[in-house]
């Protein structure tokens, strides 16, 4: 069988540690190099509940979208639920690598998946990463053209089917800001927390903004800077991009939920590079479970 280090050769050949943010820290977070690997979970979250049904699933190896650890620690002992993940991880033999930033910006990763799943065509990266090795174009986020311009309303139930149909099921909905019958033809993507790019997102042009984790303030900036423009413009001042309509509109999807649809790509494509590297196969599952923080959305008075 494959062990440990050899896994995580291809993990981090396909999702590359360098295309990480200078902040983040992805990678193997616990595991023994030489223990064999024969099957691999995938999920969002290393959650207590996560870590469980992956051990109680026989996996040597859980591949988690989000962290364990987001910030430094000091100690992994008894007096915190990290330190019991780790020690129920190395207590059953099962390693922990993550898959974050790096993953984010990676060809077939989450910012490609989540595009493609959207149905968008013509796709290069919003925050390109120039990498002479790459054998195609990388970084966070993806832009990209709809086949045939639909109402936003429209776009936004395509982009609530594909979360909740290919990433994980969510009782939280998407949010949605603008003119539901206008049409939209070109739409930036990024998966995860969206309202540090919308600078990147306006000089890109694009009709929509489709991204998770929109805080009240800086939405509302964003949003009345694009009336403002559209104003100007209206005026006949050229300021900004496009005519006097207001750009860009936006959508807020559940964060784990638009997260998770990467693991369609990465359940066809780990399992098969591993093959490829070592000539051994390895089982692969999916948890689907909802690690949405929230149990309930109330969008009404009751009766």
């Amino acid at each position: 069988m494959a062990n440990l280090k050899q896994v995580i050769d291809v993990l981090e050949t396909l999702y590359p540690l360098r295309y990480a943010e200078q902040w983040d820290e992805p990678g193997l977070i616990v595991g023994d190099m030489t223990h064999e690997v024969r099957r691999i979970v995938f999920a969002a979250d290393p959650t207590s509940a996560i870590v469980d049904k992956a051990i109680d699933a026989g996996a040597d190896l859980l591949v988690t979208h989000h962290p364990l650890f987001f910030r430094s620690v000091h100690e992994v002992g008894g007096l915190g639920f990290r330190g019991d993940i780790v020690r129920k991880l190395y207590t059953h033999g099962c390693g922990l690598w993550v898959g974050h930033t790096n993953a984010d910006s990676a060809w077939r990763g989450v910012g490609h998946a989540a595009a493609d799943y959207l149905g968008l065509t013509d796709q290069r990266p919003l925050v390109p990463i120039e990498d002479a090795s790459a054998c195609h174009p990388v970084g966070l986020g993806r832009i990209g053209a709809l086949q045939e311009p639909l109402p936003l309303g429209d776009f936004a139930q395509r982009v609530f089917d594909a979360v909740t149909e290919h990433g994980m099921k969510t009782r939280l909905g998407v949010q949605v800001c603008g003119d539901l019958d206008a049409l939209v033809h070109t739409v930036a993507v990024l998966p995860g927390s969206g309202d540090s790019l919308f600078d990147e997102v306006r000089a890109a042009g694009v009709d929509v903004y489709v991204t998770s984790d929109l805080r009240h303030h800086p939405t509302t900036d964003a949003i009345e800077q694009a009336r403002y423009e559209a104003d100007m413009r209206a005026r006949g001042i050229g300021l900004g991009q496009g005519n006097a309509q207001v750009r860009p509109y936006l959508i807020n999807t559940p964060h784990a939920a638009i997260e998770s649809i990467w693991f369609n790509y990465a359940m066809e494509d780990v399992p098969k590079a591993i093959a490829q590297a070592t000539g051994e196969e390895v089982g692969v599952q999916w948890l689907h479970d909802t690690t949405d923080p929230w149990t309930l959305s109330i969008t009404s008075p009751r009766a």
